[in-house]
């Protein structure tokens, strides 16, 4: 099992160095997108290189992502302990709207508040990206067997060690499995954000769209779903150093 872990690490580390090398490589993209489409004018989108955009967008998702873990996982803890239980139906269904609240109407609400670019498309991911991490926090927890609990109370430990060493530990893998879905979602919602001036792979998407060009959409959709990839196999293989010790009770 470690030399399996150990070999993916390896093979995703090794994709993810020749992905950055080939986003870097506006003379070979140009190249390829002429050969695709040459009857477009241009076939780059003159805002920024690839690489930048690639950066901006993983930027945007990195942000948004580190907001929502740090307010999920605390409120998925928050509410399967006794104290906040009875807030339960209430989060599930806050965290729910959040995901069905579209984030373009998140961006319209935000924009004369916060402005355009960065901040507000990182608000309208962070919202879009809670439900995932909030309800597999909730379901990872409930799911460990009363009699581990009780077990680890029985040998000493106070609430705060049976969370910190025998909950989460047991939850890790569900937890970052909602991470993970979180994360993946947020690559292809971040393209949302090119509306309002915050850059990211969406610029090429939606200047493709406005000017008919193909060649645009293609720059920004291709290394997206490459992005997108990356990352879920990069936090599958973060799941799998967790070992799989959940128990049904």
């Amino acid at each position: 099992m470690q030399g399996a872990l150990r070999t993916r690490i390896a093979v995703l580390v090794g994709l993810t160095i020749l992905f950055f090398v080939f986003v870097s490589q506006d003379a070979l993209w140009e190249r390829m997108l002429r050969a695709l489409f040459p009857d477009e004018a241009q076939v780059l989108h003159p805002r920024a290189s690839l690489l930048t955009l690639v950066l901006q967008h993983l930027t945007l998702v990195a942000l948004s992502s580190f907001l929502t873990i740090i307010v999920a996982v605390p409120l998925g803890i928050f509410v399967t302990r006794r104290y906040g239980a009875p807030f339960l139906p209430i989060t599930n269904d806050l965290t729910a709207l959040g995901q069905t609240f579209p984030p373009v109407a998140v961006l319209a609400l935000a924009v004369p508040l916060m402005g355009f670019g960065l901040r507000p498309t990182v608000l309208a991911l962070f919202l879009y990206g809670l439900l995932p991490v909030v309800r597999n926090t909730v379901a990872g927890l409930i799911a460990v067997p009363s009699d581990v609990r009780e077990a680890a109370r029985g040998i000493g430990m106070t609430d705060l060690q049976v969370l910190l060493r025998v909950e989460l530990p047991l939850s890790a893998r569900i937890i970052l499995a909602g991470v993970r879905t979180s994360v993946v979602i947020n690559v292809g919602t971040a393209m949302v954000g090119a509306v309002i001036g915050a850059g990211g792979l969406g610029s090429p998407i939606v200047a493709g769209l406005i000017q008919d060009n193909l060649a645009f959409i293609v720059e920004g959709a291709l290394p997206s779903a490459m992005l997108a990839l990356l990352l879920d196999q990069s936090l599958a293989a973060l799941e799998m150093l967790f070992p799989d010790r959940h128990v049904s009770g």
